[in-house]
């Protein structure tokens, strides 16, 4: 299936719930180096699962990640169609425990 894909954005800006491919770290090596240790690389999907104040949770593969407001303004990401989303949260499985109903 193709999968529908929206313009670069910062992760900042992705409601809970939304899935998005990391397309760029706005950051040093610094940055690039700690976000490596904790699986985040380009290509990498992820998944919002809470907002933390101004940082986030997100979910990669099995993994959750807490990052902190400063670096979800650094990776710009690339939003992925709602239709992509882990068949998980509609089977009412612990993932999917976090996400908000979505009204059209």
């Amino acid at each position: 299936m193709e999968q529908r894909v929206s313009p670069p954005l910062t992760l900042a800006r992705l409601p809970v719930g939304s899935c998005a491919v990391v397309t760029q770290i706005a950051g040093g090596h610094a940055l690039q180096r700690k976000l490596r240790g904790l699986g985040i690389r380009l290509g990498t999907e992820l998944r919002v699962e809470h907002r933390r104040g101004s940082g986030l949770v997100v979910s990669a593969g099995n993994t959750r990640i807490a990052l902190g407001g400063g670096i979800v303004e650094k990776l710009i990401v690339t939003r992925l169609d709602d239709s992509t989303l882990d068949t998980a949260v509609d089977a009412g499985s612990p993932a999917g425990l976090d996400a908000a109903p979505q009204s059209d």
